[in-house]
């Protein structure tokens, strides 16, 4: 009985990883060749950057001060 060898795997070897958005388990060779990195597409990528921008995450911090009135330019307002 002869047992087959298996190919060597050429190439770097992959990593696994998991998005934080959707939660789909993802493979790479590395984080330069995978573009949407952390996440498992461009779609999930832009779709968190949507939600920041939109406001709706946040960063647990100390409240910020108010801001001053804007100054008006207009003369004799």
């Amino acid at each position: 009985m002869s047992k087959k060898s298996e190919p060597a795997p050429s190439g770097p070897p992959l990593k696994h990883g998991r998005c934080p958005r959707c939660g789909k388990a993802f493979t790479y060779t590395t984080i330069a060749n995978h573009k949407p990195f952390p996440f498992c597409s461009a779609r999930c990528r832009e779709v968190d950057l949507g939600n920041w921008l939109a406001g709706r995450y946040s960063i647990p911090g100390e409240p910020l001060p108010p801001e001053p009135p804007a100054e008006h330019d207009h003369e004799g307002t």
